[in-house]
């Protein structure tokens, strides 16, 4: 069946990812490749000092890259879109949205990106021995308790965004176990949320003297393979105000960034990885076994389907980066010379292949924000070097692709070196790797590893979406996600798979000491400037 046969029969199936600066909307065939897409760009906001978008940037935002979609089918395929195999939706992690019995939103959107929760982040993590990260749903709703935030009284229950998009557009509070597992911790066994926890937590604010229980306020888990409701007549048409497209589709669960970046890049089995670099950067590793100790820079999720994942997640990535290439495209239009950026990028990342293996001895810091890996609650971006430091074009665009995975490379240092994780792969996907062989051949000196880009890696989250949307309504009988993911989406893929470069490996552990000794500096700068 061609695509356009397919989208006529009501065969396509969608995803739609809200990522940090793109709404973007996948439509993928039978045999789950990409076939159009859809995008519109935004960005959050910093009012009353919260990170958050507003819910008239949600639905218009949403509604516009659905349109922008439908446009591309049309323009393809000369087909109106009417009828869907299945959908899935998927957001960037953690957050919180909280609604009164009214469901009302109660409070702005607190996006991922604050760090305004470290005293509920510590206390949690002491009371559940379990490290709680300050971008988690339960760290945000303990710190409103702490605040003494009256909306918390009125409580009826939290969400995450991709949870929200789901329940407006199924009637369901249903999110996947990994989104899950960025809201309150899981119990590998059971795929549901604590129970010991949920109690700890209950008894903690007992004396509050709140209506609900946790329990009570968290949506149901639902694992990858479930079908979570159908779109209803009214989330069709929030999704489409045409009216042309019909309810009754089924929905997978809502998942995050994470469980879609593993989908997309098939690193949903033990002892396989990726690493997602963009505006913020996270890599995860899929455990054989739990972790001996809490570290704070680790976080625990789970996979789609539930298993153990490690998870380093940066807030500061390729930022500062797009910054200082803005300025070399800023001077040259000054001196005459327009450049396309996509050109400008590749040119000036290659050059960072021919820099020193430890940078030259420059130093630079990309904390746009604060980033919680290396314990700083705001940022300041850096550069900085000695005198006799080797600074030349090489170098200075080395140092800044380093650096993007600094944070990063922390946090990886304690699963390697002290729990002694294994991994055999990891995938990349991410603005970072656009530019072939560059981002690449740089994180696998970062992480001693091979690294492997797909083709498609630029596909991205929603495409990730797409395929658990997939994966709910073509599996076998007792087929595996992995299985589903190796045999009916990867199979025959070809990836560019790079091994580590030992001096290379060597040059980036000489810039980490320095990145080490260095975060000093980063500290006075926040604190004088």
């Amino acid at each position: 069946m061609g695509a356009k046969e397919c989208i006529a029969s009501g065969k396509a199936i969608l995803g739609i990812e809200f990522g940090s600066t793109r709404i973007k909307a996948v439509l993928v065939d039978e045999k789950n490749q990409p076939i159009a897409s859809g995008a519109h760009d935004w960005e959050n906001r910093l009012e009353n000092g919260i990170w958050t978008y507003s819910l008239e940037d949600i639905w218009t935002g949403l509604q516009d890259c659905y349109r922008k979609l439908t446009e591309d089918v049309q323009s393809q395929y000369g087909e109106k879109l009417t009828k869907l195999g299945a959908i899935g939706f998927s957001a960037m992690m953690h957050g919180y949205m909280a609604f009164n019995e009214k469901d009302e939103l109660m409070v702005p959107f607190r996006t991922w990106r604050n760090t305004i929760t470290e005293e509920g982040s510590n206390k949690l993590t002491e009371l559940f021995r379990y490290h709680i990260p300050q971008r988690w749903t339960i760290a945000h709703l303990y710190q409103a308790i702490l605040n003494g935030e009256e909306h918390v009284a009125d409580l009826k229950f939290v969400i995450t965004l991709a949870g929200y998009i789901h329940w407006k557009l199924t009637g369901e509070k249903i999110v996947g176990v990994g989104e899950a597992s960025g809201m309150f911790p899981i119990d590998i066994a059971t795929g549901q949320f604590n129970g010991k926890m949920m109690e700890q937590f209950n008894d903690a604010v007992a004396d509050k003297g709140y209506a609900w229980k946790v329990q009570e306020v968290l949506p149901a888990v639902y694992t990858a393979g479930q079908q979570a409701g159908a779109l209803t007549q009214e989330g069709a048409k929030l999704l489409d105000p045409t009216g042309t497209l019909e309810a009754g589709v089924p929905v997978c669960p809502a998942e995050g960034d994470a469980g879609t970046g593993m989908a997309a890049t098939n690193s949903v089995a033990k002892r396989t990885g990726n690493v997602s670099a963009g505006t913020s950067v996270f890599g995860m590793i899929v455990l054989e076994k739990e972790l001996s100790k809490v570290y704070d820079a680790i976080d625990l999720v789970t996979t789609p389907d539930g298993s153990l994942v490690a998870m380093v997640h940066c807030n500061n990535c390729t930022s500062d980066l797009n910054a200082w290439v803005n300025l070399f495209a800023e001077y040259s239009e000054l001196m005459g010379q327009k450049v396309d950026r996509n050109e400008l990028y590749g040119n000036l990342y290659r050059k960072a292949l021919e820099g020193d293996d430890d940078c030259g001895g420059l130093l630079a810091y990309n904390y746009f924000s604060g980033e919680h890996v290396t314990g700083f609650n705001e940022g300041r971006p850096l550069f900085v070097r000695t005198p006799d430091a080797k600074f030349d074009l090489a170098n200075f665009m080395r140092v800044h692709l380093f650096t993007s995975l600094g944070a990063l490379k922390t946090g990886f240092d304690i699963l390697f070196r002290e729990e002694e994780v294994q991994v055999d792969e990891i995938l990349g996907h991410g603005g970072l790797f656009k530019t072939k062989g560059v981002g690449q051949s740089i994180l696998a000196a970062a992480m001693n590893a091979p690294v492997s880009v797909m083709e498609t890696a630029g596909e991205g989250g929603a495409w990730g979406i797409a395929l658990l949307a997939s994966y709910m309504v073509n599996k076998e009988a007792d087929e595996s996600l992995a299985q589903f993911l190796d045999s009916k989406v990867f199979a025959g893929q070809k990836g560019e798979k790079l091994e580590p470069v030992e001096k290379d490996v060597q040059g980036f552990d000489a810039f980490m000491k320095r990145y080490s000794a260095g975060l000093a500096i980063e500290r006075a700068a926040v604190e004088s400037i």
